[in-house]
């Protein structure tokens, strides 16, 4: 257990750990926040109090990402699948988009995409089981492109993009659910972020998109419901309709958490140093062994197995009972997977490692 409250060190890939800081502050606003006499929960999103919350979220992010003016921000639903659609439709002029396929999430948007347009797959990682991330620096990019797609962290199979692909001067669009604020990024390389943030940034029901303003479009197709139209959203400074409002108060804790941590420069150096210990010990481990290529491991998920299916099912059982919890790998993978995103202190990896050689010692 971690602390005071008898919290266990939780590795979810999603919904993932928040910080206990911004747990605590939830928990005393939770009946009557800031003398309003109600919970966030019970708050209308068109009250001034709660307009005060979403406008503050947004500057918070803004600042930490150093977001241009000439980009939107978003707080949406539907989670990272309804971006599946909502960017193509948004998105396709010529009716043509390129997609990088590096894991199950890229894969499952590259096959919806195709409802509306002709989509091309220029490079994949399918062959070795997604394990890296493909080389993309001259990739055959399509003439009539409108846009290139990447899932920036590939949250199952533990890969990152830590070079973005040559797009030829095509808009990127990027999915950065499970690397989103743990490291800084330059937001003028990209024409569409989107993650969801139950990740690294707050609870399941919030979709965070930053778009740049000139793909806002008038001349969407009629037949486009108007909930996954990103002007209308933007035009509405996302309150168009009553958005996922505890959500985002609690996202808009972690912006502030992050800015007393540092920012998001302090956040990557500090993730560099949890995953570090970790994959260390993978590469020095008689027992264990990471399942992704060196040059594209993941700062936020380690996949990694022993070779043996019931002495991994042995090691989660064991592990958990020592309050380290969901390290279960995705069934695609198998083996056990450690998210360690930014709330995860460095004790809870500490911790892991020291049990990883505890139990390698005692089964080999």
């Amino acid at each position: 257990m971690t602390d005071k409250y008898n919290r266990v060190f939780n590795f979810s890939a999603g919904p993932a750990v928040l910080p206990v800081e911004v747990l605590e502050e939830a928990r005393d606003d939770m009946l009557n926040y800031k003398n309003s006499g109600m919970s966030v929960m019970e708050m209308s999103h068109r009250s001034k109090t709660y307009d005060e919350i979403i406008k503050t979220a947004q500057k918070d992010l803004r600042e930490l990402m150093n977001i241009p003016d000439n980009y939107k921000v978003l707080f949406l639903q539907g989670g990272a699948h309804l971006q599946f659609s909502m960017v193509p439709i948004n998105l396709l002029k010529n009716g043509v988009a390129d997609y990088i396929v590096t894991g199950q999430w890229a894969k499952k948007a590259y096959q919806e995409a195709q409802k509306y347009g002709k989509i091309n797959k220029v490079a994949t990682s399918e062959d070795k089981n997604f394990s890296y991330i493909p080389d993309c620096s001259d990739l055959d990019i399509s003439p009539d492109a409108d846009y290139v797609y990447i899932c920036e962290n590939n949250t199952i199979y533990g890969t990152k993009f830590h070079t973005l692909p040559n797009t030829k001067g095509k808009i990127l669009v990027s999915d950065m659910s499970s690397c989103f604020l743990s490291e800084p990024v330059d937001v003028t390389k990209y024409g569409l972020i989107f993650a969801g943030v139950q990740k690294n940034v707050g609870p399941a029901g919030v979709q965070i998109v930053i778009i740049r303003e000139d793909l806002l479009r008038d001349d969407l197709p009629s037949w486009c419901p108007t909930m996954l139209n990103y002007k209308i959203h933007a035009d509405n400074d996302s309150l168009y309709n009553t958005p996922p409002a505890y959500g985002i108060y609690i996202c808009s804790l972690v912006f502030k958490w992050l800015k007393k941590q540092g920012g998001l420069k302090k956040m990557k150096e500090l993730n560099e140093k949890k995953a570090k210990i970790l994959y260390d010990f993978l590469d020095s481990s008689k027992l264990f062994k990471g399942t992704v290529e060196k040059s594209s491991r993941s700062l936020m998920n380690v996949p990694f197995i022993t070779g043996n299916d019931e002495m991994d099912k042995k090691f989660v059982e064991e592990a958990k009972n020592e309050g380290l919890v969901q390290l279960k790998g995705h069934r695609t993978v198998g083996g056990m997977r450690a998210s360690i995103y930014n709330a995860m202190p460095i004790e809870g990896v500490v911790k892991l490692v020291e049990f990883m050689k505890k139990f390698e010692s005692e089964n080999i």
